[in-house]
């Protein structure tokens, strides 16, 4: 199967520019994006009910498990009425863009059920791959993500992956697929929940603990 006729060139500044035009189309018609993150290649769309329905569809997911919300930039964690803690903008200062997601309170009626957490928070990372960046950007608001990988398979580093799991639904165009290469074997994103009494890591990743530690000393768990 050949990822470049399945697939659209996302590398370059002109590849991305290029493609704007025709991800936002397929984004608010409500469908599914796969694209590259600073991590892995990810899955999401707009953040609002029907196309997380159909992110939902595709993913299998079951209930009461949330997707997160990539941002290009803090002035959209105010337009989303979310609520920054002192420590998680201590976090947010030193880390953001990068792979930190932090979990953060708000967000009332702002966006679907499905993106809140059990615990009544919504994950949030500024992202730092910049074409994704440009891409968040141009829309205006945030990206859902969730890794784009099947169930029991590791998750995808190149656009073949995805195209070779998912050619079916690229085929009938519920999917589109942004090449941006292959990514860099790395961690996932360190999460912190910041919607208690004191920040705690809920799961390890690219940022160790100790590191966190430096901006907020209190911070509780290990990565």
């Amino acid at each position: 199967m050949s990822t470049g006729t399945l697939a659209v060139p996302f590398w370059s500044p002109e590849e991305i520019e290029s493609s704007i035009g025709a991800t936002l189309a397929h984004l608010g018609a409500g469908r599914v994006l796969a694209y590259p993150t600073e991590t892995v290649y990810g899955f999401g769309g707009s953040p609002d009910f029907d196309a997380v329905e159909s992110l939902v569809a595709m993913k299998g997911r079951p209930p009461g498990k949330p997707f997160l919300l990539l941002i290009s930039g803090s002035d959209m964690i105010g337009r989303l009425d979310l609520h920054l803690t002192s420590e998680a903008a201590a976090l947010a200062a030193r880390h953001w863009p990068g792979p930190l997601t932090l979990v953060l309170r708000g967000a009332e009626r702002r966006v679907p059920a499905r993106l809140r957490g059990p615990e009544g928070g919504i994950a949030v990372r500024w992202t730092s791959h910049h074409g994704l960046a440009r891409l968040i950007s141009a829309m205006g608001e945030p990206l859902t993500s969730t890794s784009a990988n099947r169930p029991g398979v590791q998750p995808a580093v190149t656009a073949g992956e995805v195209v070779e799991q998912w050619g079916d639904q690229i085929r009938r165009g519920t999917l589109l697929v942004l090449d941006g290469g292959r990514l860099s074997p790395s961690s996932p994103s360190t999460v912190v929940d910041c919607t208690g009494r004191r920040p705690r890591v809920i799961r390890p990743g690219a940022i160790a603990a100790a590191v966190l530690r430096e901006s907020v000393p209190d911070l509780i768990g290990d990565a």
